[in-house]
Order: structure tokens, then sequence, then C-alpha cells
């Protein structure tokens, strides 16, 4: 019988709360990531895409006899040969209007019929080289005979518009509503004001940093997808349906990932090609897309105009809200198209204010456009901006201050827990401290003085406030594994996955504070779909909550499991063993033993009864927990040069609460990122076609990121109210950057704007639409 001293404590703070940098930055700073790009297999050929440069075309020919007979290449692959692969198809659907079903026009990989947007892949090229692949594709001849062309929602749907499916009349997939409709016109009938705006959420190009890349290979084991993802399982499941395939037949690996922002979660149309092509020629086939072809074949993001009533009493009570118009889905139905522009919006637009009733009708349209799929929010930051636009112009209309008419409406803490219109019960938050909190920070009484600083110089000033409340993703089963590693190490298994927001930290801060294991030894496994038993993957800022929630219910299995061996090592009754510190211990005792070198003990061979666990490793799936609703309250100021329009944001203000913030480091560089995306969104992307569907603004010489000089001075304060709907707390902040950025910043453009009776200008405000704003108000100002 041996017993055991305690094991030494963590060497550095790293639990719940504390600032700990993430574990993968030492290896990316230095270049050692491993993203599929970086992998090469053993007698791999190269992909190439021959893509349509039509927008809309009906297919006579596609030749490929000159591209099959040039040096090194394997192989040239249309529709026809794919033709027994299964679709690729929406994964969520909703009801129309009427009760009918949402119409879901089938994309095969490769299309057979028609063109409907440039970019459209028609062929697969597979060579020895990429250079190789890349002539052969030139020399593919493509006979498309053109079609009129659609890239406007709002003529889409016109009588006589050109039809891009025709089992989609009018092109429209989806006849969206929500809400009581009559219920609603009275209190608009009834109201003491109705403000009535139309808002456009404009559509983005999403650029991720790494482009989309994949290898595919096929065996006698099946098939293997190696791909950026947010989440092998949803690919592995999305690619069993169109392969045709059982589970254990495929296999999907995920590496360091560039980048997201919901992008790179479902399947493309490369991948199926590329793993056909695999089995078909018996090796490895590789596809790493240029930035060219990203701009039209990576889904784009919003594409949404709506068109906002807001009913008021004659105090500035909110009445009601109606939302009404169309979203652009492109020229196919992505995974999750139909989402965001209708049941997100539902869901985040009545956002932390009472508002007792709500409708929203939405028409998503079929354009000869890039599809339009999840972007950084998905529907989340839609909502709040069309919330906090309509406020604005409220307030100005009916002659209330702005932030006075946000807290007569705001919910308070006492009337918590609240049913809100759309259907979901907030149960925690204190929207008006947040408010309240923010303002200070961003010195909103000084903003005057400031403002006639400005002036002096010839300079226009505007501050805006935007506040938000987000329903995150709703529960999904997520695996919450724990495996005790020869070496010394603990593997965390959960079905999120990494693509830049650095889970591998705070999960091992979660599972360190829960199990007493030191930081440094805490491994994290989620890009392989062999080794997990369940996964949502990463999306609608659930990561912390679901995988979280996984991994505190396995460590408590762990602790179970452990008692009842320890009590054997230490020779006690199961109920006298407590575990705390990373160690089990003998109660009123000072016999312990360490997780660790429990671990160690059982894989060395320590006899243990039949009816006793053999081992500390837990393989668990949770059910999940329920949505959370991270909300805070953003602060924008702006400076605008009026002689040539141009917008800088000078300083950003955000309080926001994310429940209990595992790690406020982590925290703040997701709000960063947001915001700066927002105000991307808000003032310099714009993403044009011309009359022929043509992507006008399709490389970075015609489609304007923000950069490093459009970061403004950012301060980021946590007002945390933990959720009581799952065991950490936690509420999520990987999209709140966004939620608050788009509506803060565009509130202060209108506000700098308002000197000329501008009362409203629509996302991007660019400088040549903001100079153009204010000539035509200095016109109608003459006159």
């Amino acid at each position: 019988m041996n017993f055991h001293a305690p094991e030494s404590g963590r060497p550095h703070p790293s639990g719940i709360g504390q600032a700990v940098l993430r574990k993968e930055d030492t290896a990316l700073v230095r270049g050692q990531g491993r993203f599929t790009d970086d992998i090469d297999l053993p007698n791999q050929a190269h992909a190439v895409m021959v893509r349509s440069h039509h927008a809309h075309g009906v297919i006579r020919r596609i030749d490929t006899d000159a591209a099959r007979g040039m040096p090194g290449v394997l192989a040239v692959y249309t529709g026809a040969d794919l033709a027994d692969y299964g679709t690729l198809k929406p994964a969520v659907k909703f009801p129309n209007r009427d009760g009918s079903e949402m119409r879901q026009p089938p994309r095969p990989a490769l299309p057979t019929d028609k063109v409907r947007f440039v970019g459209d892949p028609i062929a697969c090229v597979v060579a020895e080289t990429v250079q190789q692949a890349k002539d052969a594709a030139e020399a593919v001849v493509a006979e498309i005979n053109p079609l009129p062309v659609v890239t406007e929602t709002s003529a889409a749907i016109r009588s006589g518009a050109p039809l891009l499916y025709d089992e989609a009349p009018d092109n429209l997939a989806l006849d969206y509503h929500y809400g009581d409709a009559d219920k609603v016109a009275a209190a608009l009938a009834r109201a003491y004001h109705v403000t009535k705006v139309t808002l456009v959420n404009s559509r983005v190009v999403v650029n991720a940093m790494e482009p989309r890349s994949a290898i595919g290979t096929y065996d006698d084991a099946g098939w293997t997808l190696r791909s950026g993802s947010q989440g092998v399982m949803g690919m592995k499941r999305m690619l069993m349906d169109i392969l045709g395939e059982p589970a254990d037949k495929v296999h999907v690996l995920t590496f360091n990932v560039g980048g997201s922002f919901g992008m790179k979660a479902a399947v493309y149309p490369e991948y199926v090609c590329i793993l056909h092509a695999a089995r078909a020629l018996g090796r490895p086939v590789k596809w790493t897309d240029e930035r060219s072809g990203s701009f039209v074949s990576d889904n784009h993001g919003r594409a949404q105009v709506q068109t906002a009533e807001l009913a008021l009493d004659g105090q500035g009570r909110f009445l009601a809200l109606r939302l009404t118009g169309y979203a652009d889905l492109g020229a196919y139905l992505g995974a999750m198209a139909p989402q965001p522009p209708t049941l997100n919006i539902v869901r985040n637009a009545a956002s932390l204010y009472r508002t007792p009733l709500i409708e929203v009708s939405t028409k998503c349209v079929l354009t000869n456009t890039t599809f339009v799929s999840p972007y950084r929010g998905a529907g989340r930051p839609e909502g709040n901006y069309f919330m906090e636009r309509v406020i604005d112009v409220a307030a100005a209309e009916m002659g209330i201050d702005r932030v006075e008419l946000r807290r007569r409406n705001q919910i308070k803490p006492s009337e918590l827990p609240y049913k809100a219109a759309s259907g979901a019960t907030y149960d925690s938050g204190d929207f008006p401290a947040v408010m309240k909190r923010a303002l200070e920070l961003a010195d909103w009484k000084g903003f005057r003085a400031r403002k006639r600083e400005s002036r002096k110089r010839s300079k226009l000033r505007g501050i805006g406030v935007g506040c938000y409340l987000e329903v995150t993703a709703p529960a999904n089963k997520e695996m919450g594994g724990i495996r005790f590693e020869a070496d010394g190490t603990v593997t965390i298994l959960t079905g999120t996955l990494d693509y830049g927001q650095g889970h591998a930290s705070p999960f091992a801060q979660v599972l360190g504070e829960k199990l007493g294991i030191p930081f440094d030894r805490i491994r994290l496994v989620q890009g392989d779909s062999d080794q997990l038993l369940a996964g949502g993957g990463t999306g609608g800022s659930r990561s912390m909550m679901n995988s979280g929630a996984a991994i505190v219910e396995a460590a408590a299995k762990v602790i179970e499991q452990g008692k009842a061996i320890a009590s054997i090592e230490l020779e006690a009754a199961v109920a006298d063993i407590e575990f705390t510190d990373g160690r089990f211990v003998v109660a009123g005792t000072d016999r312990a033993i360490g997780i660790i070198a429990l671990a160690d003990l059982i894989r060395g061979g320590l006899e243990l009864p039949a009816d006793v666990p053999h081992s500390l490793d837990v393989s668990h799936v949770s059910d999940g927990v329920p949505a959370a609703f991270p909300n805070g309250c953003h602060v924008a100021e702006v400076e605008i040069d009026p002689e040539t329009g141009i917008s800088e944001v000078l300083k950003y203000t955000s309080v926001n609460d994310f429940g209990t913030v595992i790690n406020p480091l982590l925290v703040e560089g997701q709000v960063h990122g947001g915001v700066v995306q927002g105000i991307g969104q808000a003032l310099t992307e714009h993403t044009v076609y011309d009359a022929d569907g043509q992507l006008l603004s399709g490389s970075y010489m015609d489609y304007a990121l923000p950069r490093a000089g459009h970061a403004p001075e950012f301060i980021v304060v946590n007002h945390p109210v933990p959720a009581k709907t799952n065991p950490l707390g936690v509420k999520g902040c990987g999209e709140a950057g966004c939620a608050g950025g788009l509506a803060s910043v565009m509130n202060a453009v209108v506000d700098a704007l308002s000197e000329y009776g501008i009362r409203h200008i629509d996302m991007p405000a660019t400088p040549k639409r903001v100079w153009e704003a204010i000539q035509e108000a200095k016109r109608r100002q003459a006159a």
C-alpha cells in the first residue's frame, strides 16, 4: 500500500476568469501552423475548377477534348460524371406564409442544365501539377446560350423577370411570415406615432484570411476529406448524404483554419469533385482556391432590405415592430441560407426592449449572384441594426432624446425572466446598467465640446449608440470527451471547432478549474470525426456554452469514476473519498492521490475489481444547453470631412454582458474583430454587380476591406450577469462586435450628417455616398 503526496498546483494563474494567452499562438506566429494547403500527400494530384463567365445561360456543350489531351492531365469531369451523387441541400427549412413547403431547387456539384451566376463551377480538371491543371482549364470550351440576368431582389420577383428555376415561380424560394398580422396592424393604427424607414443591410464578401482548400482521398476504408470547416461532424453528415455512404465510410479532418465567419461550415461543389476524382483515379486529389475564385464562389453574407415600422404611444413606449422586406439568397440555397433573414430576425430584432408585438415578413429571393449564407452573426447583427436605426429615426421624429427613448423601453432587471414577442424568454441581464456604464465611459455628456472642436476644423462630428441583444444558437448534442494520455497530458475531445477563436485555452481553463489539471498539460481535439461521437460545430456564439457544459459534465463523470478507483488505492470507502484541487482525499486524513498519478497507476496495471471503473477516461455526449442572451451597449464617435465624404471612427466604447467571462483577453479580441468587421460593412465594403451579373468588386483593388488604420481607439468593458441556463453561466461573445458595431457606427454617421437635415443613409456609407448625400441636402436647403 502506497500513499501519495499531493501534486503541485498550477504553475501560474490559469483558471476561469484569467487572461491566459492562446495556446496556439506561438506556433502560428512562427509559421508552424498546419493549414489544409500546407498538407501534401504522396502521389497527390491537383484540381482546378472551370467556372462560368456567364451569370445565366443554358449549357449546350462543354468541350473537354483539348484539355484531356494536354500534358499531365489525368481527367476532366463535368456534371454528367457526377450525376450519381446527391445534391447540396439546405440544412434548415421553413414553411411559407400559406403553410406550403419552401421551394428547394436542387444544386448538383456541377450543373448540367444551366449556369446561374458568374463563378458557377461547370468542370473540374485534374492534373499532375497545379499549373498543368490551370493550363488545361483554359482549354475547356463551354458553349452557353446566354439568358437574361436579374441581380436585384426587387426586380427578381416582378412579373416577367428571368426565372432561375422552373420550380421556383417568381424566383421566390420562401415567403416567410411570423407574428399576428391583425394585432400588429391594430397596434400601428392606434399608435400615437409610427416611424417607417426602409433599411439596407448590404451584401458583403466574406474574405477569410485563408482561402478554401481541400484534399480528397479514397481507399478500402472509405472517403476522407481534409478541409477547413466549422465542425467535422456537420461536414461529415452532409457528405454522407451526398455520397450515399454510412458513417463508418466517411472521415473528415480539419486542421488550423484561417477564418470562416460562417462561410466554411458547409460542403461546397469542389469537395464532391475531388472526392469523385480520388476514387476514380485511385490517388489523393488536392484543390486550393485563389482569391479571385473566393470572391465569386465562397458564400456572401447579409444582403437584406427591410422596411421597419415602429409604433409608439404618446410617451414613446413601443407598441409594435413590423419588418417587411426581401432577402437575396443568390443563385442557390446555401446550407443555412433561409434562417438569417427569417427566424434569426424574429429572435433578435426585438432586442432588449419591451416590444409587445413583432411581425416579420421576408421574401427570400433567388438572383443571378453568388449564393448568400451565414456571415458573422447570421441575422443577429441585422436584426439589431434594424431596431436600433428605427429607434434613432423615431426619436428624431418625435423630438425625444434617443438615449431617453431607449431607456424608457428597456426591460428592467425586475422584469426578468421576460417572455419576448419572439417567443424567447430572457433569463438574465441588467440592460439599463450596461447602457449607463457605456455612456459614462464614452463621455456622452462631453460630446458637444468635442463636436465644437471638430467644427473649428470644418469637420462634422457624430456620436451613435447601438444597444443589442443576441439570441445564440440553440442546444445541440455535444461531445465532452476526456482522455488521460500516457505522457501525462490530458486530451479534451469536443465537436466544436476553432477557426480562429482560440478554443484550446478557455476549454483548458474550464477543465483545469474542475479537475485541478495543470493548464499546460491539457490538449484539445476537435478536428477528427473518427475520434468524436457528436458535435454541433462552431457557430451562433455557442461554443463555450455547449462544449463548456459538455466538459463540465464529463469532468463530473471523471470525478465519480476516480472516487471509485481511488477508494481501492487508498483503502477507503467510496463515500469517504473527496475530490479537491486535483486530488482524491480520504476525508479527515492526509491520505490522498493526485488525479494524474492515479491515471498513471491505472495505466501501470493497478488491480481493480470488476465492478469498479477501469479508467478515468470519459466519452460523454451532452444534450446541450438552451440559447443564451449576450447583450451590450456600444458607442461610436465619428468625424466626417464634408469636402470629401470620408468618415473616420475616432473612438469606440463597448460594455458587454457575456455572462461569466472565461478568458477576458480572448473576449476582448473577439469584440475588436467583430467591431472592425462592422466598421467595414458600415463604411467601406461595397459589393457591386453590373447589369450582366458580373461582380465588379471582385478583387482587393475594388472591394475595400477595413485596414488597421480604420480601427479606432477601443474601450471594452465586461459587465457580467451570469446566465442561469448553463453550468458555467456563459453567454457567448463571438458575434457581439458586429451586432453593436453596425448600429452604433451608422447611427453616429447619421448624427454627424443631421445638421444637414439627413435622417438616414444606407450602408456602406462610402465617401461617394456621404458626399452625394451632403450635396443633395445642400440643394434642398437652398431650394
